[in-house]
């Protein structure tokens, strides 16, 4: 344990599994909130379908494992906005991240295809991501799953983003997002975790509906 994480306040794991009410309401929200997105967002996904397509003639959607509660892995399902052979060129573009730690971001990445800076802008490159949640693998509102690659590096103080099921939007993505590096995204991670309860999920989710239409710093 370094200095840092000697300074931190750890979560207590079992106090978090111990909220059944919460949790199983939350879970019968995401299930009636995720069926709901997909048929009336339908029509929109349909059209990005269509564009992603059309510009390469490549697959529309992108099966990513990510790491979730537990650390249990899963398929992620995205809206490619990469080119395809974008995991292949991650290697050479390390030394260009934007962001501190465990976690590749970079604001003007050549991988990106046309249609999907704008679906990435917009965060629409997540729709899919319903259907993980009716799987049950994540939920509208948690911390961003990672990837293994990520969690391999992780300290115990980052692990914590592990007790709760991952969401397709956080704390993190409705506010600060790529403005701010891992290290504060794992602490936005784990104030979200405390504070958790339903009306700070519909407060982040309501500001995730915003950043559709009035982009944030995301890329």
């Amino acid at each position: 344990m370094n200095l840092l994480e000697s300074k931190a306040v750890f979560l207590n794991k079992d106090k978090i599994e111990s909220r059944f009410i919460y949790h199983g309401m939350k879970r019968l929200f995401d299930i009636v909130a995720a069926t709901c997105g997909i048929i009336i967002l339908s029509p929109l996904m349909i059209i990005i379908a269509v564009l992603i397509k059309n510009e390469d003639h490549g697959p529309i959607f992108y099966k990513q494992v990510r790491v979730g509660k537990n650390g249990k892995t899963f398929k992620m399902y995205k809206f490619r906005s990469m080119f395809i052979n974008a995991d292949k060129m991650l290697d050479k573009l390390k030394e260009q991240n934007d962001v501190d730690g465990p976690m590749f971001k970079m604001k003007d990445d050549p991988r990106v295809t046309k249609i999907g800076h704008f679906i990435r802008k917009h965060s629409l490159d997540e729709l899919p991501q319903f259907l993980n949640v009716l799987k049950g693998d994540m939920s509208l509102v948690g911390p961003r799953p990672p990837l293994p690659s990520e969690v391999e590096e992780y300290s115990e103080y980052d692990k914590q983003r592990l007790f709760v099921i991952p969401g397709c939007t956080g704390l993190w993505q409705a506010t600060e997002r790529n403005e701010v590096g891992f290290t504060k995204m794992v602490q936005l991670d784990i104030e979200y975790i405390k504070k958790a309860n339903l009306f700070f999920d519909l407060w982040i989710i309501w500001k995730t509906i915003e950043i559709i239409f009035k982009p944030n710093s995301s890329y």
